[in-house]
Order: C-alpha cells, then structure tokens, then sequence
C-alpha cells in the first residue's frame, strides 16, 4: 500500500493472557463482516482508484454520498499535492462528522487511494500495473464505513466522531526507483494535518487502520503508536484481547512504519495509533504477499479479520465517555 518499515519486530511468546476487563456498561452495536465486506468490495469494482483516474472520481462521490446520506456531516476537502519529481496530483481527503458540535471527539482514519504501481509483485512485467487495493486501502474503508452506518444510528456513542478517508497515501516513489529517496508517502494526511478541516481542530486520540482485511492477519502494536500514543495502544490491544481477538491483536513490538498517523501525530499533535500487520513469516514483504502486487483483490479479503478489527475498534469507541 503505502510505506516504508523500519524492521524492529520481536514476537510475543509465552505471555500470559491480560486479566479480564470489567464489563461494558453501554450498548456495543454488533460489527457486520459481511456489511463491510460489501462496501470493500464496490470500491475495488470501480477499479484502482489512482489520484486523478475516472474510478478514483467515482469512488470519492460513492464514499462521501453513502455517509452524507447516513445523516453524518460530510465535508470533501479539495487541493493539490505534490509527489516526486515535481508531479502534482488532485487530492480529496473525505471527512464524515458526528456530533459535530461536540468537544469531545475522537478520530478515526485510513486512506483510500490505490498504489499505481505494483512494484513489489513477484513478477517485474506487473511493476507498472495500479494495484485493486482491496486490502490495501479498501479494508479499513470499508471497516469504517461499517461502524460509520452504526454511529449513525439512534444510539450513537457519546462522544463526537470524526472519520477521515485520507487521499495520495500510497504514492510514495516506486521501488523501481532507486534513484530517488524523496519522502513522498502520506500526501493527504500531511495536507489535511496543516489545514484541517475545522481550524484548531482537536481529538482526544486517533486510530488509523491499513490493511485490516487479510486472512490470519496479525496487528503487533506498531513502533511510532507505542512512542506517540502508548495509552491508546494499550486500551485497543486489552479490548481485542477481553473480546476474544487476542490471536490478532498479539502484545509483541511491531516495526516504525511511516503511515498516515505520522502526519497526525507529528504536525496536529494528535495522539494516534496505526493497526497495521506485522507478518513475521512472509519473505516478500513485512506487509504479506499481497502488498503492492496484482494479488491485492477480494480473493483475499477475510470476513474474520475485519470482525476482530472492527468489532475492537467500535467497542473502544462506544465505551470512551
């Protein structure tokens, strides 16, 4: 999708399970796999939604039509960016508001763009070709379009919540590209960081969420959210632990990733944390074989993971008071 990683990984073996945390007192809504499942998957069949393209067009009005018409305050955030080389690309960061006028409000994030490039894949002759980005971008969309339907509802959380479909994450200089190093990752958090949507926006924290939809996926709290936000990791890891994800939500050190919780945390100055998998056995790439190849489609796509991520994250947000 996105990154680059600095490998620091250290599984987690022989740890003793978390004691039992005490019982909700507020009425969690039950996360549907399936319903997010469909919103992956008619965003992957408008195609790769490469800053610019006629299906990153479409998919912006499909994203901020379907939460303006849940009833959430829907704010498209417009300008330019510019990547390496100079290129400079049309950008729409997405933001669906509830409970707008609340103080009190926590961020929830991932983007929603595709890589153009499938520079990672197995075979060279695929290296120009934009990738589906169904778990890569689509997944944590899809997760928070789900809970997005749910806080929508009669029976919201109480505090406000802001969700942000980042644009031009993934456009970092390709791995054909040697000779350029440029920092060109996370174009859209970076903008919406400097200006954000509400001037002297704030929230209590944030939770971004990047590939969150692979088989036996496994999330190890990653490097920059234990610096920046080592509360929030803690909080999200118990609960996916008291609600029975512990084997996807492992208590181990994960890489430094660079993602969009950087620009977050670095220039807003928001506490925010990033659930992203750390796969220690996969030789292709930290992120599984799917990263930045033509395999990142529904085919692989698990109902099971996005239930553990999404069913984690609703839960930590109804219970914040």
């Amino acid at each position: 999708m996105l990154l680059s990683v600095t490998l620091a990984m250290v599984a987690c073996g022989g740890q003793k399970q978390p004691e039992p945390l005490p019982a909700s007192s507020v009425t969690i809504p039950v996360f549907d796999p399936d319903s997010a499942f469909s919103y992956i998957e008619r965003q992957v069949a408008l195609g790769p939604r490469v800053p610019g393209s006629a299906a990153w067009k479409q998919c912006a009005d499909y994203l901020a039509t379907t939460l303006a018409d849940w009833g959430l305050t829907v704010t498209r955030q417009t300008g330019n960016v510019q990547a390496f080389e100079g290129i400079s690309l049309p950008m729409q960061n997405i933001i669906a508001s509830y409970k707008p006028e609340s103080k009190k409000r926590i961020l929830l994030c991932a983007h929603w763009d595709c890589r153009p490039w499938a520079d990672n894949d197995p075979d060279p002759a695929n290296y120009h070709t934009p990738v589906d980005g169904a778990n890569d971008g689509a997944s944590g969309v899809g997760i928070l379009l789900e809970i997005a339907r749910n806080i929508a509802g009669k029976e919201g959380p109480a505090l406000g919540v802001d969700i942000i479909l980042f644009d031009v994450e993934d456009y970092g200089v390709p791995a054909f590209r040697e000779d350029l190093q440029e920092d060109t990752w996370c174009l859209g958090s970076k903008y919406w960081s400097r200006t954000p949507h509400t001037p002297g926006y704030n929230a209590r924290y944030g939770i971004l969420l990047d590939m969150v939809g692979a088989p036996g996926a496994t999330f190890y709290p990653e490097g920059f959210s234990r610096e920046y936000a080592p509360a929030i990791v803690e909080k999200v890891w118990n609960k996916a632990h008291q609600l029975g994800y512990g084997a996807y939500f492992p208590k181990g050190r994960g890489g430094y990733v660079t993602d969009d919780h950087l620009p977050v945390n670095r220039i807003a100055r928001i506490p925010c944390i990033d659930i992203i998998p750390m796969d220690t056995e996969c030789e292709q790439s930290t992120f599984g074989p799917t990263w930045h190849t033509v395999n990142d489609n529904m085919q692989h796509i698990d109902r099971a993971t996005l239930k553990a991520v999404g069913q984690t994250v609703m839960a930590v947000v109804y219970e914040e008071k």
